[in-house]
């Protein structure tokens, strides 16, 4: 049966409210725009935040009051189908649908009670795992029975734990037939803020472990992209709070980390700022910068709530990380600006020209693939080779 994030009624309902909040968010940026022209200022300076007033203002106060009315109606009769539609299995491109729009607007979509947002949870072969029966859930998914190796694989930025399949390839069902783990998989809202993720993970495993029915030897986490962050910031919260977890944490492997952060989210917020320099084009800057704080913390590959700088690698644990560069060879172009087509080499290796800015990979923990984009991390042969002698060799 499908869970209640899945239910096509909730779904629909979620599309709906972000759709009328989309509406709202034009309307009040054409009155901006219309402010700004009535106000005619010089080309560059600063930027009023008047409102329209007199008969205009009436017009656009009704305009939004007219949108939420109409969007409140509509969410109403939605409310009313639910559990009257025939139940189904959401299909993989409407999760991955819900999952991109969590990684964009997931933060808002908290805010707003959307039923779009993801709560984070535990998956096996795209089911429910519950963390208070976590053997019966296996079991249930038609997977192997918990054993005392336990692999989390972490998913990143608007991905979710079906995407780990690639090309008919899943790093985790290797694994688990290759070194005998136990996979599970993450799935959260990627759009909240690493921190909060982090907080969110540490606080789930360490339920998990307290009620996995086998001793367990030792876990490891395999993070890819943003995925990485996630678990670097569940480790300090973990180690802050004395964890059990953290004691059975033998080893932490990074696809397409951007630890030291990635251009992707550079981009629209540079063009915000250029925006803002103009009183004509600062209305659009909602558009650049109503990101998610997930997106935005991959900036700088921020992974505390306090955004402090560089935060070390957790001691103890076995740390590995595999980047990727499109280039053929090593070059400056392919490596510093492309990287694997998301994120910049040195960003994935962990190096940076301070040395008190890198982190302290051990050099044959750290490994590049060539000619492969930031999603063939997912179904290389030559990349599960290199994540399985490392794990190998642990094991």
């Amino acid at each position: 049966m499908p869970g209640p994030d899945e239910k096509r009624e909730s779904h629909l309902r979620g599309a709906t409210r972000l759709a009328f909040d989309a509406t709202l968010g034009v309307a009040g940026l054409v009155e901006q725009m219309h402010r700004t022209i009535q106000l005619a200022p010089f080309p560059v300076g600063a930027v009023s935040e008047d409102v329209t007033v007199g008969l205009t203002g009436l017009v656009y106060r009704a305009v939004r009051g007219g949108i939420r009315i109409t969007g409140a109606g509509v969410d109403s009769i939605l409310e009313g189908l639910d559990g009257h539609l025939p139940e189904a299995e959401a299909s993989p491109l409407r999760q991955a649908v819900v999952s991109a729009a969590n990684g964009v607007y997931g933060d808002h979509l908290v805010r707003t009670g959307n039923p779009l947002a993801i709560e984070m949870g535990l998956r096996s072969n795209g089911r429910a795992v519950a963390v208070e029966d976590p053997a019966r859930s296996l079991e249930d998914a038609g997977a192997r029975d918990p054993g005392r190796k336990l692999l989390l694989l972490v998913h990143g930025l608007c991905m979710n734990d079906l995407q780990w399949t690639r090309d008919g390839f899943d790093h985790g069902r290797a694994l688990a037939d290759e070194l005998g783990y136990t996979p599970l998989y993450l799935r959260y809202n990627s759009g909240l803020a690493i921190a909060e993720n982090g907080r969110r993970l540490a606080e789930l495993l360490e339920r998990l472990v307290d009620r996995w029915p086998t001793p367990l030897e030792h876990v490891t986490i395999l993070g890819h992209s943003m995925g990485g962050l996630v678990a670097r910031a569940a480790c300090v919260v973990g180690a802050e709070n004395g964890h059990v977890w953290m004691r059975r944490l033998r080893d932490l492997v990074f696809l397409g980390t951007p630890h030291l952060g990635s251009h992707v989210a550079r981009g629209g917020l540079g063009l915000a700022y250029l925006m803002d320099l103009s009183p004509y084009l600062a209305p659009f800057a909602p558009l650049g910068t109503r990101l998610s704080e997930g997106l935005r913390d991959l900036d700088h590959g921020t992974i505390t709530a306090d955004g402090r700088g560089l935060v070390p690698l957790p001691t103890g644990v076995r740390c590995h990380t595999v980047a990727a560069t499109l280039g053929a060879r090593r070059g400056f172009v392919t490596d510093r600006l492309v990287g694997d087509g998301l994120v910049p080499l040195d960003s994935a290796l962990g190096r940076h020209p301070d040395p008190a800015r890198t982190l302290a990979f051990p050099d044959d923990h750290r490994w590049i693939g060539y000619e492969t984009s930031h999603l063939d991390l997912l179904c290389r042969p030559e990349v599960h080779a290199r994540v399985r002698d490392w794990l190998g060799r642990a094991a």
